[in-house]
């Protein structure tokens, strides 16, 4: 009881957002929130309630919601967070972690949830290390991986977020002593965490009691579970790293039963990744590329036939990300240096499907926001909004991280 009064208490209320229209899309942009050290979920974890009315994020003095028809927001708990989770599939809550300030990341912490009409808040599990990352679609489990071993020092130290910038810092030099680009010491420390061959587990925690119990243990590198939408016994997972040197996405049941491999490189230099669910929970759409300049494909594995298609990714379409609508029926980007945009895509088929044989097509591009001034080492990781309407996404474009929406109907004035 004391808990939620103090939650209800600390809520606080902000002015009607920014808001303007995009001089070369034409579409509503809306500047949700621009406090210091704000932060919106991944591209692949759910901001948003069951009723599609709010979406969590993050700030320094805690958890806030945005109201998705009139963009208001509030504070709902006031605390220390470690990390914003996501929000509950079925109820109005959100999954967070406390950790003591003296634990490393990656070691002990707490799992809590937070009711983001009330505030009142219940602990979940404490764990022993790791982070989690998905919940399943009828909210009984949660699940993660965690390191069994430390990874050495020097690989532990690189990779964790600043805190003014929420941008992930990565540093080394190369064979000439120089100081590496971002990119490049990014792509070094990747293949250093690889090379380690550190022993991991996926393992999963009972929300009703906060028991755990280990899905799959390997040296592989074990990261991005997520929960199918739709089955609450289904994950998918990567193994991680250069992405040229993984066969990366796979399948597996809770019980540890039904490891599947769902897509196998044939070329050197293949890199496949960023994968995510489609809303029905059969689909999961991955962007693909091979060495050949332009050979670009957002991709797609059916769970239950094993049918596939591939979209092609023209030079200007390439994204961090790609995202789907709730239903399905177009794709968002996030854009990269070489086009920054916040796109929609629509996918067209060139070809009669055929049993056995993928299904190609191309994606038709319609332009939303521009990005021009936008720093790619900070993520925009886009989100639909569940009634489809805006995209809401993160961009540096005013020169420090906030978080905006855009419209996807043209010429949009209001909700």
């Amino acid at each position: 009881m004391l808990t939620t009064l103090l939650a209800a208490a600390a809520a606080t209320t902000l002015a009607i957002p920014a808001s303007w229209i995009d001089p070369t899309t034409g579409r509503q942009i809306v500047r949700i929130d621009a406090t210091p050290g704000n932060y919106a979920l991944y591209f692949n974890y759910n901001p948003f309630t069951p009723q599609g009315d709010l979406m969590i994020y993050l700030t320094p003095d805690g958890i806030r919601v945005v109201d998705l028809k009139t963009w208001n927001t509030r504070l709902v708990l006031r605390a220390k967070v470690d990390r914003l989770l996501f929000a509950g599939p079925r109820s109005r809550s959100a999954y967070y972690t406390i950790r003591d300030v003296a634990v490393d990341d990656g070691g002990p912490f707490q799992v809590w949830r937070v009711d983001l009409d009330s505030g009142a808040t219940r602990k979940i599990a404490d764990v022993p290390g790791g982070r989690i990352e998905a919940i399943n679609a009828d909210e009984t489990l949660l699940a993660g991986e965690r390191e069994l071993q430390p990874p050495p020092p020097a690989i532990a130290a690189q990779g964790r977020r600043d805190p003014k910038t929420g941008a992930p810092t990565y540093s080394g030099t190369g064979p000439d002593g120089r100081p590496l680009s971002f990119a490049a010491a990014k792509g070094q420390w990747m293949a250093a965490r690889l090379a380690a061959r550190v022993p991991m587990e996926m393992y999963s925690v009972a929300i009703a009691d906060g028991r755990r119990r280990t899905i799959h243990r390997a040296t592989d590198w074990l990261n991005h579970v997520q929960f199918s939408p739709t089955d609450p016994r289904l994950l998918m997972f990567c193994h991680e790293g250069p992405w040229d040197k993984v066969d990366r996405i796979w399948t597996i049941r809770t019980d540890g039963t039904g490891l599947t491999k769902v897509h196998t490189r044939t070329m050197a230099g293949e890199i496949a990744g960023h994968e995510f669910w489609s809303s029905d929970g059969r689909t999961i759409w991955y962007d693909l590329r091979t060495p050949a300049k332009g050979a670009g494909w957002l991709s797609s594995y059916d769970v239950t036939t094993g049918a596939r298609s591939r979209y092609a990714i023209g030079e200007d379409q390439g994204s961090y990300h790609f995202t789907q609508s709730p239903d399905r029926s177009v794709f968002a980007g996030d854009g990269s240096n070489a086009g920054k945009w916040i796109s929609l895509f629509a996918a067209r088929p060139t070809a009669t499907p055929q049993p056995g044989l993928i299904a190609p097509g191309v994606l038709e591009t319609t332009r939303l926001a521009n990005l021009a001034t936008h720093d790619y080492t900070l993520e925009p990781n886009e989100h639909f909004t569940p009634d489809g309407k805006w995209i809401v996404y993160r961009t540096n474009m005013e020169g420090a991280p906030a978080i905006y929406a855009v419209a996807t109907g043209a010429a949009a004035t209001g909700r």
